[in-house]
């Protein structure tokens, strides 16, 4: 699963690197949080977890009045809450157990059909944390020690994770007030590549740039992008090697925890038991 990632840039840096037509990031939304956001939405976080605001782009076609011809799609960059909510849920207390949509699946999840249809969106990172279990090392309870990593585009390319997103209506609020919406999106993961999958074997599904645009557009149905949700056969998985991980600080284990700190590499004194992702050695000293 995908449960934690960094969200480092400035809304004005994603709208020109990913062709941004409306920076919405101001715009009033509605939070789940009993307490202030902190570092508040749209600020650099380097710790971003579930329930949090994050900066997602989204492609959808601006309401004209009535009778007139429907305008064309606009790409919006937005803050949406992280963990689903479906239009049809009760209350909001179901989205911090939906922060993963898997690619296999969401045709067939009640939660994500119809949404992944029309609903998908783009999720800007600097890159994400997954935590690894050593096959020697134990905590203090007994149980393997979890070591996190980092993991980043090796190429220095914008990390967009697919997603999917939703709205939901409080009933007890009116239709036309803006605090009456929450939004809300879900992370799509796969299988790990090779390398990735020694630290976990799921990862988030992650877009290449020529993808962008299929992915977000309104009007394709998800029969038509399937197969970016596709595995990939044994020829491409060879040759991947799209990522690069390394150990971090288990400070990132808690979720107040924040600050560029978090991604500085640990040191090689702590990593007892960790096993490399790329050679698949188990580091003993």
């Amino acid at each position: 699963m995908c449960g934690r990632y960094a969200a480092t840039a400035r809304p004005e840096d994603l709208v020109e690197e990913f062709e941004v037509d409306e920076d919405l990031t101001s715009a009033p939304t509605r939070s789940i949080l009993a307490t202030p956001q902190l570092p508040p939405p749209g600020e650099p976080d380097h710790n971003m977890a579930p329930t949090k605001q994050a900066p997602v782009i989204v492609t959808r076609r601006p309401r004209g009045p009535a009778g007139e011809p429907a305008q064309a799609p606009h790409r919006q960059l937005r803050l949406l809450t992280w963990g689903l909510v479906p239009s049809w849920a009760k209350d909001t207390s179901g989205g911090p157990r939906m922060i993963n949509a898997r690619a296999e699946t969401i045709a067939e999840k009640p939660a994500f059909a119809r949404i992944a249809d029309a609903r998908r969106c783009l999720v800007p990172a600097t890159g994400w944390y997954e935590w690894q279990p050593s096959p020697i090392a134990t905590d203090a309870k007994g149980k393997p020690r979890k070591q996190p990593f980092f993991v980043h585009r090796a190429d220095g390319e914008p990390l967009a994770l697919a997603g999917l997103y939703e709205f939901w209506r409080d009933p007890a609020r009116d239709r036309d007030d803006p605090l009456a919406w929450l939004a809300t999106f879900t992370i799509v993961t796969q299988a790990a590549e090779p390398g990735l999958d020694r630290i976990h074997d799921r990862q988030p599904l992650v877009l290449d740039r020529a993808d962008w645009r299929r992915w977000l557009d309104p009007d394709a149905a998800l029969a038509d992008v399937a197969d970016l949700l596709a595995p990939p056969t044994l020829a491409q998985r060879a040759g991947l090697g799209r990522f690069a991980a390394y150990p971090v600080t288990p400070a990132v284990n808690g979720v107040r925890n924040n600050g560029p700190h978090l991604l500085d590499p640990a040191p090689d004194d702590t990593l007892f038991g960790v096993v490399d992702p790329t050679t698949g050695e188990v580091l003993d000293a």
